[in-house]
This record gives structure tokens, sequence and C-alpha cells, in this order.
């Protein structure tokens, strides 16, 4: 009877977890997005500068960025259950409440409430990664939800125009926002801890533990714990290579439709038509990031050495940003725009996969929170000033910065990040 009464096994119910983690993330952009994708009609209705946009803009970012480490903190000490969970009801009600903005300063505000929900979701992701995933499949799984950032940005143009273009433009927030309360649904079905979780049937469970090859739970408790991830070389590696290639994925998600609408003649409709081909080529560059370091992987490249070698080939078709600004084409420019967001994408899966690699499960969010405070701080400065120097001199400046300042980022992966011990022997163990 007893037998009888247990919940039966959901077959395969790692990637079940993960892709609905890819749902949260395509909520999360399209919930971003909107201001974005309006910009040119709310800009002029509330009389903005660029200056003033980028204050918005960077309303949101500061928030965003303080959340990655406080609420990676938070998911490490309540669960990541819980804590996506309350993230997903608070952002998708801040998204609803920009429909009421009158001003300026209402608009920022209501920014800033939503990247104080929406900081939750890399963490919490990371996170669940680490705990769920073998080490081989580990930037596969990054891969799927980090693309949903992609998949975001492609749907939000079309999404929000039409929304905006049929009934107003505050209506677009509050369809975004609804979207968030549906997502709870699935979420609360298919997740719950790894060492609890009643659907999780035996032979997936042996395989997780079996092939996990991630350090052990951190030998220090309470603040100590996290202090000392400071001293780490790791630690500082990951953090600074996200904090120079994050500006460049902001730029082109904050900036690209106001750049469509002002340097290329692009309408509001035709934003809503060609403003998601970059983010659609984004989402090719998280799975082809994620599908070429399991290739490495399994054929006895280390993991870490794979991670690597991602990062210093995705590096160079981020460089085709450069000569975007400078074509006469309007669709030349889209397609080269396109050919870096792929790039970077495929950098950005490795970034986030390197915390699940290196460290503790007990430590992962919060790893992955302090990259996210670093890259978002480095951002929101970028943010502003790309707003200055729009205003006094062109969008070609930042699109050089945009191209190059990754470069440097993966000279600092190279030279900081190193391999744990137990990485060759798992890695060895696989061959």
């Amino acid at each position: 009877m007893l037998e009888d009464s247990k919940p039966k096994p959901i077959k395969r119910l790692r990637w079940f977890i993960v892709w609905t983690l890819f749902c949260s993330t395509v909520i999360n952009y399209i919930n971003r997005q909107t201001l974005s994708v309006l910009a040119p009609v709310i800009m002029q209705q509330f009389h903005m500068t660029h200056e003033d946009y980028s204050y918005v803009v960077s309303a949101f970012q500061v928030a965003y960025a303080g959340m990655w480490l406080i609420g990676g903190i938070i998911i490490d000490i309540i669960g990541t259950r819980r804590g996506l969970t309350l993230a997903m009801i608070w952002w998708s009600f801040s998204s609803m409440v920009h429909s009421l903005a009158s001003s300026v300063f209402s608009l920022a505000v209501f920014r800033f409430m939503l990247g104080i929900g929406e900081g939750f979701n890399w963490p919490g992701a990371s996170k669940t990664v680490a705990e769920w995933f073998p080490a081989d499949e580990r930037g596969l799984a990054v891969a799927i939800f980090d693309s949903g950032s992609s998949v975001g940005a492609v749907i939000a143009p079309p999404f929000v125009a039409f929304i905006a273009y049929e009934f107003g433009w505050r209506y677009s927030f509050v369809a975004a926002g609804l979207l968030g309360f549906i997502w709870l649904i699935p979420w609360l079905y298919f997740y719950h801890p790894f060492k609890s979780h009643p659907r999780l049937g035996e032979e997936e469970r042996k395989m997780i533990q079996e092939r996990r090859g991630t350090p052990g739970p951190s030998a220090l408790k309470g603040a100590k714990r996290w202090l000392s991830l400071l001293k780490e070389r790791n630690v500082w590696g990951i953090v600074l290579g996200r904090s120079l290639t994050d500006p460049i994925w902001w730029f082109y998600v904050f900036w690209l439709p106001a750049y469509l609408s002002e340097a290329r003649g692009f309408s509001l409709q035709q934003i809503g038509a060609f403003a998601w081909i970059p983010f659609l080529a984004a989402d090719l560059g998280n799975f082809t990031g994620g599908f070429a370091t399991g290739f490495f992987i399994k054929r006895g490249m280390p993991v870490i050495r794979s991670r690597k070698l991602v990062c210093i080939l995705s590096s160079v078709p981020i460089l085709a940003g450069i000569p975007a600004a400078t074509t006469h084409s309007a669709m030349s420019a889209l397609l080269l725009i396109s050919l870096a967001t792929w790039g970077y994408a495929s950098w950005s899966t490795m970034g986030l996969t390197f915390p699940s690699d290196l460290f503790p499960q007990d430590v992962v969010a919060s790893v992955t929170g302090l990259s996210g405070l670093g890259a978002g701080l480095v951002s929101t400065a970028f943010t502003l000033l790309i707003g200055y120097i729009v205003d006094k001199f062109s969008y070609f400046p930042a699109f050089v910065a945009a191209g190059t300042v990754p470069l440097l980022a993966t000279a600092i992966v190279l030279i900081l990040i190193r391999a744990p011990e137990n990485s060759e022997k798992v890695n060895h163990e696989r061959r």
C-alpha cells in the first residue's frame, strides 16, 4: 500500500527543471525589455533626454546588481524553491505597476523595484544547475536557462509593440507582468530540492551524484563562509570576467531600439519587426557555447580548459559590433550586431557555468551573485556613460567599447581561473 501511494518518478526530471528555469528567464527578459521597446514612445511622451533615459535604466541596474549578491545569499539560506517563488511574485507585480508611471522619477522607482526581484533569477538558476546536473551536462544546462534571456528579448519587441499599438503602451507592462504568475504553476510542480524530491527516480539520482564533480560543502559556516570567498582568485576571475562582458549585453538590450529609431530611422512597428534578430542570434550563441564545451569534455578535455577555450573562440565575433556602427546599410548593421550578440552569449554561458564548476553547492549562488554585483555596477556606469556620449557625440564610441573590452575579460579569465584538484580526476574517470 505504501509503495502504491508514492508519486511516480518523472524520467529525466532534471531537464524539466532546467526548462522551467528557461521559462523564468524568458519572462524575466520580456519584463525588462518592455521599457526598451517602448523607449522611443515613452521618451517622447515624458520629454526625456538620453541622459534621463540612462538614469531610469541605471535605477534598474543598481537594484539588479545588488540583488545578484544579496539574492544569491538569500537563496543559499532559504532555498531555491522559496527564493525564486517570492522573487517572481515581486518582479511580476513591479512590472505591472509600470503602467501607473507619470514622470521620469516614478518610472525610475518602478524600474528599481523590478531590478530587486529580477536579480534573484540567475543565482537561483545557477545553484539549481550545480545541484541537479553532472559536470559534462552543466554547460548545456546553463545554455538552456540562459538562452531564455535571448528568447525573451526576441519575443519582447513584437509582443510589446503589438499590445502597445492595439491597446496603448501601459497595457504592455500589465501583460508582461501577468506571465510571471502563470509560471509559478510549473515551477512549484517540478522543482523540489534534489535530496528530497518525491518524483526523482533512483537511477537518475545515482547518475547525478556519481558524475557531479563539484567540490564538497564548505567547511566554514556563517559569515566566514562568504567572506572567505573574497580571497579566492577564481572568484575574482569570474567577477572581473563578467564585469567586462555583461555591459556589452546591457548595451544591446537597453539601447538597440533607441539606436534603431534614431540612427537608422526605424518606427515602432519596424522595431517590433526587426529588433529581435540580434537576440535570436544570442540564443544560438548560448547553445553553441553549451554544446561546444560538452563536446570538448566528452572527448577528454578537462572541464575548466574546455570552458576557457570557448571563451577565447567566442570573443572574436564580438568584435563585429564595431563595423556595425559604420556601415550604411541598416540590415548589414543588424547582421553584424547579431554576430556580436552570438559571440557574447556563447561567452556568457561559460561565465555562468564557472561557479558551479569551481565551488561547493552551498556557495554557488553567492559566488554567482557576487559576479552579478560586479557586472551590474560596471554595467550601470557604462549605461550612464552611454547616455552622456550619445547626447554629446554619437553611438560609435559605445560600439567600439562593446567590441573590444571582452578581449580583456578573456585574458583575465585565462590568467586568474584555475581548476580545482578534483576536476582533473573527475574528467579522467569520465574518459
